[in-house]
Protein backbone atom coordinates (compact mmCIF):
# COMPACT_ATOMS: atom_id res chain seq x y z
CA UNK A 1 0.00 0.00 0.00
CA UNK A 2 2.71 2.33 0.52
CA UNK A 3 4.41 2.01 -3.06
CA UNK A 4 1.13 2.28 -4.54
CA UNK A 5 0.44 6.04 -2.78
CA UNK A 6 4.23 6.72 -4.12
CA UNK A 7 3.20 6.19 -7.73
CA UNK A 8 -0.21 7.99 -7.36
CA UNK A 9 1.58 10.71 -5.84
CA UNK A 10 4.21 11.01 -8.79
CA UNK A 11 1.51 11.23 -11.68
CA UNK A 12 -0.79 14.32 -9.48
CA UNK A 13 2.76 16.09 -9.30
CA UNK A 14 3.57 15.70 -13.14
CA UNK A 15 0.26 16.79 -14.36
CA UNK A 16 0.74 19.64 -11.98
CA UNK A 17 4.06 20.73 -13.87
CA UNK A 18 2.22 20.29 -17.12
CA UNK A 19 -0.60 22.23 -15.91
CA UNK A 20 1.84 24.85 -14.72
CA UNK A 21 3.71 24.75 -17.96
CA UNK A 22 0.70 25.25 -20.05
CA UNK A 23 -0.36 28.24 -18.21
CA UNK A 24 3.09 30.16 -18.33
CA UNK A 25 3.28 29.99 -21.92
CA UNK A 26 -0.39 30.59 -22.39
CA UNK A 27 0.63 34.24 -20.23
CA UNK A 28 4.03 34.11 -22.69
CA UNK A 29 1.43 34.65 -25.43
CA UNK A 30 -0.62 37.00 -24.39
CA UNK A 31 2.51 39.45 -23.04
CA UNK A 32 4.28 39.01 -26.20
CA UNK A 33 1.78 39.97 -28.99
CA UNK A 34 1.91 36.25 -29.82
CA UNK A 35 -1.86 34.68 -30.47
CA UNK A 36 -3.47 31.14 -31.53
CA UNK A 37 -5.41 31.39 -34.65
CA UNK A 38 -8.83 31.71 -33.36
CA UNK A 39 -7.11 34.70 -31.06
CA UNK A 40 -8.76 38.54 -31.95
CA UNK A 41 -5.70 40.97 -32.42
CA UNK A 42 -4.80 43.37 -29.71
CA UNK A 43 -6.05 46.92 -29.92
CA UNK A 44 -4.01 50.11 -28.22
CA UNK A 45 -6.35 53.02 -27.05
CA UNK A 46 -5.18 55.94 -27.18
CA UNK A 47 -5.33 58.14 -23.59
CA UNK A 48 -7.97 60.98 -23.99
CA UNK A 49 -7.35 64.35 -25.03
CA UNK A 50 -7.26 66.85 -22.49
CA UNK A 51 -9.89 69.99 -22.55
CA UNK A 52 -9.39 72.93 -24.75
CA UNK A 53 -8.26 75.73 -22.60
CA UNK A 54 -8.74 79.87 -23.33
CA UNK A 55 -5.58 80.71 -24.85
CA UNK A 56 -4.54 83.62 -22.44
CA UNK A 57 -3.62 86.29 -25.11
CA UNK A 58 -8.18 85.83 -25.98
CA UNK A 59 -8.60 86.36 -21.91
CA UNK A 60 -5.96 89.45 -21.81
CA UNK A 61 -8.53 90.98 -24.78
CA UNK A 62 -11.43 90.81 -23.39
CA UNK A 63 -10.58 92.18 -19.85
CA UNK A 64 -9.18 95.20 -21.53
CA UNK A 65 -13.10 95.05 -23.91
CA UNK A 66 -14.51 94.68 -20.58
CA UNK A 67 -12.43 97.22 -18.71
CA UNK A 68 -12.29 99.97 -20.89
CA UNK A 69 -15.35 102.16 -20.70
CA UNK A 70 -15.50 101.91 -16.75
CA UNK A 71 -11.76 102.58 -17.16
CA UNK A 72 -12.68 105.95 -18.77
CA UNK A 73 -15.79 106.56 -16.66
CA UNK A 74 -13.28 106.69 -13.25
CA UNK A 75 -11.01 109.08 -15.11
CA UNK A 76 -13.85 111.68 -15.81
CA UNK A 77 -14.63 111.21 -11.95
CA UNK A 78 -11.03 112.51 -11.36
CA UNK A 79 -11.06 114.98 -13.05
CA UNK A 80 -15.09 116.07 -12.39
CA UNK A 81 -14.89 119.26 -9.99
CA UNK A 82 -16.96 118.93 -7.06
CA UNK A 83 -20.73 119.48 -7.02
CA UNK A 84 -23.21 118.72 -10.11
CA UNK A 85 -20.23 117.44 -12.25
CA UNK A 86 -18.63 115.12 -9.93
CA UNK A 87 -22.27 113.35 -8.92
CA UNK A 88 -23.01 112.85 -13.03
CA UNK A 89 -19.22 111.15 -12.97
CA UNK A 90 -19.72 108.83 -10.50
CA UNK A 91 -23.37 107.89 -11.55
CA UNK A 92 -21.73 107.23 -15.25
CA UNK A 93 -18.64 105.35 -13.50
CA UNK A 94 -21.17 103.44 -10.89
CA UNK A 95 -22.90 102.45 -14.09
CA UNK A 96 -20.14 101.50 -16.25
CA UNK A 97 -18.88 99.04 -13.18
CA UNK A 98 -22.19 97.12 -13.32
CA UNK A 99 -21.57 96.17 -17.05
CA UNK A 100 -18.47 95.49 -16.73
CA UNK A 101 -19.00 92.96 -14.02
CA UNK A 102 -22.13 91.23 -16.03
CA UNK A 103 -19.52 90.95 -19.15
CA UNK A 104 -16.82 89.15 -17.07
CA UNK A 105 -19.19 86.37 -16.00
CA UNK A 106 -20.01 85.53 -19.34
CA UNK A 107 -15.96 85.75 -20.27
CA UNK A 108 -14.40 82.43 -21.53
CA UNK A 109 -11.45 82.22 -19.00
CA UNK A 110 -7.94 80.18 -18.80
CA UNK A 111 -8.04 77.92 -15.91
CA UNK A 112 -5.63 79.89 -13.83
CA UNK A 113 -8.08 82.86 -13.91
CA UNK A 114 -11.32 81.00 -13.25
CA UNK A 115 -10.71 82.28 -9.41
CA UNK A 116 -9.63 86.03 -9.86
CA UNK A 117 -12.50 86.57 -12.82
CA UNK A 118 -15.12 85.73 -10.20
CA UNK A 119 -13.25 87.74 -7.61
CA UNK A 120 -13.10 90.44 -9.91
CA UNK A 121 -16.78 90.86 -11.00
CA UNK A 122 -17.56 90.72 -7.78
CA UNK A 123 -15.92 93.41 -6.64
CA UNK A 124 -16.89 95.82 -9.90
CA UNK A 125 -20.26 95.44 -8.52
CA UNK A 126 -19.32 96.19 -4.77
CA UNK A 127 -17.08 99.05 -6.40
CA UNK A 128 -20.84 100.11 -8.31
CA UNK A 129 -22.38 100.38 -5.27
CA UNK A 130 -19.66 102.67 -3.67
CA UNK A 131 -19.90 104.97 -6.14
CA UNK A 132 -23.32 105.03 -6.22
CA UNK A 133 -23.97 105.70 -2.80
CA UNK A 134 -20.77 108.62 -2.57
CA UNK A 135 -22.36 110.52 -5.45
CA UNK A 136 -26.21 110.38 -4.00
CA UNK A 137 -27.47 113.42 -2.84
CA UNK A 138 -27.08 113.97 0.99
CA UNK A 139 -28.07 117.49 1.23
CA UNK A 140 -26.35 120.43 2.07
CA UNK A 141 -24.67 118.88 5.44
CA UNK A 142 -22.84 116.24 3.46
CA UNK A 143 -19.17 114.60 3.23
CA UNK A 144 -16.75 115.43 -0.14
CA UNK A 145 -18.05 112.18 -2.47
CA UNK A 146 -13.98 112.07 -2.23
CA UNK A 147 -13.70 111.58 1.75
CA UNK A 148 -17.06 109.31 1.08
CA UNK A 149 -14.81 106.78 -1.53
CA UNK A 150 -11.65 106.93 1.20
CA UNK A 151 -13.64 105.07 3.85
CA UNK A 152 -15.64 102.62 1.30
CA UNK A 153 -15.33 98.88 1.28
CA UNK A 154 -15.92 98.74 -2.81
CA UNK A 155 -12.01 100.19 -3.67
CA UNK A 156 -9.84 97.50 -1.97
CA UNK A 157 -11.27 94.32 -3.35
CA UNK A 158 -11.12 95.40 -6.73
CA UNK A 159 -6.91 96.48 -6.30
CA UNK A 160 -6.94 92.83 -4.58
CA UNK A 161 -8.60 90.94 -7.21
CA UNK A 162 -6.86 93.10 -9.85
CA UNK A 163 -3.23 92.14 -8.54
CA UNK A 164 -3.52 88.89 -8.65
CA UNK A 165 -4.80 88.68 -11.88
CA UNK A 166 -1.51 91.08 -13.07
CA UNK A 167 0.11 88.52 -11.10
CA UNK A 168 -0.91 85.73 -13.12
CA UNK A 169 0.10 87.87 -16.41
CA UNK A 170 -3.67 88.94 -17.43
CA UNK A 171 -3.18 92.96 -16.66
CA UNK A 172 -6.31 94.44 -15.21
CA UNK A 173 -6.25 98.27 -16.26
CA UNK A 174 -8.01 100.03 -14.52
CA UNK A 175 -7.43 103.51 -12.91
CA UNK A 176 -9.26 103.81 -9.54
CA UNK A 177 -10.61 107.25 -8.36
CA UNK A 178 -8.60 109.52 -6.52
CA UNK A 179 -9.89 110.05 -2.74
CA UNK A 180 -9.34 112.25 0.12
CA UNK A 181 -8.90 111.97 3.45
CA UNK A 182 -11.44 113.60 6.08
CA UNK A 183 -10.63 117.20 6.43
CA UNK A 184 -10.67 119.63 9.46
CA UNK A 185 -11.34 122.91 8.19
CA UNK A 186 -12.19 125.95 10.10
CA UNK A 187 -12.25 129.60 9.76
CA UNK A 188 -10.15 132.11 12.49
CA UNK A 189 -12.48 133.15 15.74
CA UNK A 190 -14.93 136.17 14.41
CA UNK A 191 -14.45 135.51 10.91
CA UNK A 192 -17.36 136.63 8.78
CA UNK A 193 -18.72 134.70 6.17
CA UNK A 194 -20.47 137.50 5.16
CA UNK A 195 -21.04 140.56 5.56
CA UNK A 196 -23.86 142.84 3.73
CA UNK A 197 -25.11 145.73 5.97
CA UNK A 198 -23.54 147.36 9.33
CA UNK A 199 -23.53 150.58 10.19
CA UNK A 200 -25.33 151.04 13.19
CA UNK A 201 -24.11 151.29 16.55
CA UNK A 202 -25.33 148.08 18.32
CA UNK A 203 -23.49 145.40 19.14
CA UNK A 204 -23.69 141.38 19.69
CA UNK A 205 -21.73 139.00 21.35
CA UNK A 206 -21.71 135.27 20.55
CA UNK A 207 -20.01 133.02 23.36
CA UNK A 208 -19.57 128.91 22.22
CA UNK A 209 -19.49 127.52 25.05
CA UNK A 210 -20.22 123.92 22.74
CA UNK A 211 -17.24 121.34 21.84
CA UNK A 212 -18.21 122.49 18.16
CA UNK A 213 -17.34 125.43 16.06
CA UNK A 214 -20.31 127.65 14.66
CA UNK A 215 -21.52 129.62 12.26
CA UNK A 216 -24.33 132.43 13.44
CA UNK A 217 -26.40 134.40 10.79
CA UNK A 218 -28.78 136.82 11.49
CA UNK A 219 -31.40 138.41 8.77
CA UNK A 220 -34.38 140.51 8.27
CA UNK A 221 -36.88 138.92 6.02
CA UNK A 222 -35.35 137.03 3.59
CA UNK A 223 -31.74 138.92 3.64
CA UNK A 224 -29.28 137.98 5.40
CA UNK A 225 -27.57 140.52 6.88
CA UNK A 226 -24.29 138.96 8.29
CA UNK A 227 -22.63 135.71 9.23
CA UNK A 228 -19.86 135.54 11.32
CA UNK A 229 -17.60 132.45 12.69
CA UNK A 230 -17.26 131.34 15.89
CA UNK A 231 -15.11 128.36 16.80
CA UNK A 232 -15.63 126.60 19.98
CA UNK A 233 -14.97 126.80 23.44
CA UNK A 234 -14.32 131.39 22.52
CA UNK A 235 -16.51 134.36 21.88
CA UNK A 236 -16.36 137.19 19.24
CA UNK A 237 -18.38 140.26 19.19
CA UNK A 238 -20.05 141.84 16.29
CA UNK A 239 -20.04 145.78 16.48
CA UNK A 240 -22.07 148.35 14.02
CA UNK A 241 -25.05 146.34 13.93
CA UNK A 242 -28.22 148.65 12.55
CA UNK A 243 -31.64 149.32 13.96
CA UNK A 244 -33.80 146.46 13.63
CA UNK A 245 -35.46 142.99 14.42
CA UNK A 246 -33.39 140.19 13.22
CA UNK A 247 -34.07 136.22 13.28
CA UNK A 248 -30.95 134.48 14.80
CA UNK A 249 -29.61 131.20 12.97
CA UNK A 250 -27.13 128.84 13.70
CA UNK A 251 -25.32 125.74 12.52
CA UNK A 252 -22.81 123.91 13.93
CA UNK A 253 -20.34 120.91 13.49
CA UNK A 254 -17.21 120.24 11.97
CA UNK A 255 -14.91 120.87 8.99
CA UNK A 256 -16.55 124.15 7.47
CA UNK A 257 -17.29 123.87 3.38
CA UNK A 258 -17.09 127.34 2.27
CA UNK A 259 -17.88 126.58 -1.23
CA UNK A 260 -21.33 124.78 0.53
CA UNK A 261 -21.58 127.53 3.22
CA UNK A 262 -21.96 124.56 5.47
CA UNK A 263 -20.04 122.02 7.79
CA UNK A 264 -19.92 118.58 6.72
CA UNK A 265 -19.87 116.12 9.63
CA UNK A 266 -21.54 116.37 12.52
CA UNK A 267 -24.30 119.06 11.29
CA UNK A 268 -26.84 120.50 13.02
CA UNK A 269 -29.08 123.67 12.34
CA UNK A 270 -31.65 125.83 14.35
CA UNK A 271 -32.35 129.21 15.22
CA UNK A 272 -33.29 131.50 18.62
CA UNK A 273 -37.28 131.48 18.90
CA UNK A 274 -37.35 134.84 19.99
CA UNK A 275 -36.00 137.72 17.52
CA UNK A 276 -32.83 140.03 17.92
CA UNK A 277 -33.91 143.82 18.49
CA UNK A 278 -31.88 146.43 17.89
CA UNK A 279 -32.53 149.88 18.90
CA UNK A 280 -30.87 153.24 19.47
CA UNK A 281 -32.59 156.43 20.76
CA UNK A 282 -31.16 159.62 21.72
CA UNK A 283 -31.45 160.10 25.81
CA UNK A 284 -30.49 162.76 27.93
CA UNK A 285 -26.52 163.24 27.60
CA UNK A 286 -26.17 160.78 24.43
CA UNK A 287 -27.20 158.16 22.97
CA UNK A 288 -28.68 154.68 23.89
CA UNK A 289 -27.81 151.66 21.95
CA UNK A 290 -28.67 147.71 22.05
CA UNK A 291 -26.02 145.58 23.33
CA UNK A 292 -27.03 142.02 22.96
CA UNK A 293 -25.18 138.41 24.26
CA UNK A 294 -26.66 135.06 22.78
CA UNK A 295 -24.85 132.38 24.44
CA UNK A 296 -24.71 129.14 22.46
CA UNK A 297 -24.20 126.27 25.55
CA UNK A 298 -26.74 124.68 27.11
CA UNK A 299 -27.25 126.06 30.61
CA UNK A 300 -30.24 125.96 33.16
CA UNK A 301 -32.07 128.71 33.61
CA UNK A 302 -31.38 130.24 30.11
CA UNK A 303 -33.63 132.80 28.74
CA UNK A 304 -33.54 131.53 25.08
CA UNK A 305 -35.31 128.83 23.35
CA UNK A 306 -34.52 127.46 20.14
CA UNK A 307 -36.03 125.15 17.76
CA UNK A 308 -34.25 123.15 14.83
CA UNK A 309 -34.68 124.35 11.42
CA UNK A 310 -34.63 122.22 8.06
CA UNK A 311 -31.05 122.44 6.38
CA UNK A 312 -32.36 123.78 3.07
CA UNK A 313 -33.94 126.43 5.51
CA UNK A 314 -30.85 128.14 6.76
CA UNK A 315 -29.60 131.23 5.30
CA UNK A 316 -26.65 131.27 3.01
Amino acid sequence: MTQTRARISGQVTAVGAALAVALSLAACDAGGGSTGAGSPPAVSTPPPSPTPTVEPATYRRTLDTALGPLDKALRAVDRAREGGALTRALGTAATAAGTAATELDSAETPDDAISGNVSLAASLRGLGRSLEEAGADKGRCATSPRVELNSADGLQPVRDAGATLTGLGYPVRLKLPRTEKPKHRRLGNGSFVKDSGRGGLGQLTIRNGTDSDAVISLTRGKRTVFTVYVRKNAHTTVRRVRDGSYTVYFTSGSDWNSAKKSFTRDCGFEKFDDKADFRTVEVSGGTQYTVLTFSLAKTIGGNATTSEVPADEFPS
